[in-house]
């Protein structure tokens, strides 16, 4: 391929003509823009460096559905048992004689991919790409780098180095205090399931991010090194490299959640063990970025990760070609989408930040936040309201963005090497989240992710209202916790069986069915602790029948209950206060 067929690529990719360098093999289109090059040659310089190569197929692969565990680890592959998870096509890695076939054409190969079937690659000759682009298994070729790299940062940039950002603040220290993180995790009622004892152990949680700088010095990790905690890092931006360079968003972010330094700052999940996975460049706004994603999520997969937390969001490059539109965020478009849906699939959960554009002219949940099986998290201020730069919904196909919410104006995180400070932003709030759902996976070690998200979203402060403004709203980890051991191994995904009303009550509660057919049905009312106050058994008999249960609602103490109604079909979770 000549330096001008790369700056014909160049003018198509600004014409949004073509897709892939594949394209440019077809002579015909090039006559419709051959005159575009007088006066440009001077201009046809390099190739963009980095690309993404698509194979066809997986065809003669060494590696076999029946045999995973020549490519998943033990982890891994329990955690599919548990949740019921079948071993599937896209789980078998890309064929390695594809991959050596690209690396004999004179390619660096960087990330592999097996949930694409792909790789990315290396290299500045055009005359490689040609021959990759010959062989009779790669499908095409896409440019994955922009020409004048560096113009816009991502997103979490605008959070670490903002006005003031972090505050560095001098308390006494408790041995038994959560220092200055007590907030963010009394504001989602985590406290109840530390005091039980679960604050992680025995839990896998991947942290993608652009480097943790100071992470393996900052004394408020000190217990997770000393530990064994740290399971290991990897980079997929520097590959091979090390992760505790470039940036220090990623050990804000981990501080979030693995913190344990009693009297000054404690996280979420501070007895989990955690990979540290490098997959955004700091340096530059680039697509390859969401293929990096993609990796790190199946690697966090492969090695058995319960919960990944992505502090990152896509919506805008350095080259606007690649700029997401809103069309784009519907749930199947965007590259770091389809592998946070797919990562899902394998029964991880997978918290990502909203994003930080509420207050600009594109407000939109960013990708991999509009995924469809995604715990997109938005951001509130400490008075629970939505903070104005928490990005909303809905997504491009009309579901509700945010999921959840939780403090990330003046949220606690570490910075620099030893400071404890406050810093705002949804990358902070995801992963007080994502800590605080792993203890609540690990006191309900049986139930499957998408039981895990269902609970958070039905114990959100706004679980019966919804919006696209904060989603379920706060979630309570007390109620989630209380709403799982209910249900135990049910179906808990909402049914609609009843509507209820007034809520909040005060002395009275109107309760009908929606049953479609006559059926007996059973109906509880449980406290906040899952202790049963309330059990019936009634036959309803018409579609919408109001029913007095009996119940005395006017003497209930004030607090938070949750009503059940357990038909043949499944279990409806009602979240109702008392005032």
């Amino acid at each position: 391929m000549s330096k001008t067929t790369f700056l014909l690529l160049y003018i198509c990719r600004k014409l949004n003509d073509i897709n892939s360098v594949n394209y440019l093999r077809n002579m015909k289109n090039l006559i419709i823009i051959a005159t575009l090059l007088i006066g440009l040659q001077s201009f046809a310089q390099v190739a963009p460096d980095k690309y993404y190569v698509q194979f066809t197929d997986k065809i003669n692969s060494p590696y076999s559905i029946d045999q995973p565990e020549d490519f998943l680890t033990q982890r891994a592959l329990d955690r599919r048992t548990t949740q019921g998870i079948a071993i599937v096509e896209n789980d078998i890695p890309v064929n390695p004689q594809y991959i050596q076939g690209v690396t004999d054409q004179g390619a660096e190969i960087l990330n592999a991919t097996r949930w694409l079937n792909g790789v990315t690659i290396y290299t500045t000759s055009s005359s490689v790409l040609d021959a990759i682009l010959d062989l009779p298994y790669v499908e095409n070729v896409r440019a994955l780098l922009d020409m004048n790299p560096g113009i816009k940062k991502s997103f979490f940039e605008e959070e670490m180095y903002g006005d003031e950002l972090y505050e560095t603040v001098t308390r006494s220290a408790d041995a038994l205090d959560y220092g200055m993180a007590d907030f963010q995790i009394s504001q989602i009622n985590g406290k109840p399931l530390h005091d039980e004892g679960y604050r992680g152990e025995g839990m896998v949680i991947a942290v993608l991010d652009g480097g943790f700088s100071g992470a393996d010095v900052h004394p408020v990790f000190d217990s997770l090194w000393n530990n064994n905690q740290i399971l290991g890092t990897k980079s997929f931006v520097n590959v091979g490299g090390s992760v505790f360079i470039e940036s220090g968003h990623g050990k804000s972010v981990l501080s979030c959640m693995g913190a344990n330094d009693p009297g000054v700052m404690i996280g979420t999940a501070p007895k989990a063990s955690y990979w540290l996975l490098h997959s955004e460049d700091v340096k530059s706004e680039n697509l390859i970025e969401e293929y990096n994603w993609v990796s790190a999520a199946e690697f966090a997969d492969s090695v058995g990760a319960d919960v990944i937390n992505s502090s990152l969001s896509y919506v805008v490059f350095d080259d606007p070609q690649w700029d997401h539109i809103y069309d784009d965020l519907d749930g199947n478009t965007a590259v770091a989408t389809f592998g946070g849906d797919i990562a899902a699939s394998k029964g991880i959960l997978v918290c990502n930040s909203a994003g930080n554009s509420g207050n600009s002219s594109f407000p939109w949940n960013g990708a991999p936040a509009d995924g469809d099986s995604v715990l997109s998290v938005g951001s509130v201020r400490d008075n629970n309201q939505r903070s104005g730069f928490s990005s909303i919904g809905p997504t491009a196909d009309g579901r509700i963005r945010p999921v959840t919410m939780a403090l990330g104006s003046d949220a606690t995180v570490a910075y620099e090497n030893s400071g404890v400070g406050t810093g705002s932003g949804t990358s902070f709030s995801s992963p007080i989240i994502a800590g605080m759902s792993t203890c609540l996976w690990q006191a309900n070690p049986t139930m499957k992710v998408m039981d895990i998200y269902e609970a958070i979203k039905e114990s959100g402060s706004q679980s019966n209202n919804p919006d696209n403004q904060m989603g379920w709203g706060i979630p309570d980890y007390a109620l989630a916790n209380s709403i799982l051991t209910t249900v135990e191994n049910q179906d808990i995904a909402k049914l609609e069986l009843v509507t209820v009303w007034p809520n909040p009550f005060t002395r009275s509660l109107n309760i009908k069915f929606n049953i479609k057919t006559a059926r007996e049905v059973k109906v509880e009312l449980r406290n906040i602790e899952g202790t049963l106050l309330y059990l019936g058994d009634l036959q309803i008999s018409e579609i919408g029948q109001l029913t007095d249960l009996g119940w005395d609602w006017e003497n209930l103490p004030a607090g938070i209950y949750i009503l059940l109604v357990k038909t043949s079909d499944g279990v409806d979770v009602e979240r109702l206060i008392k005032q």
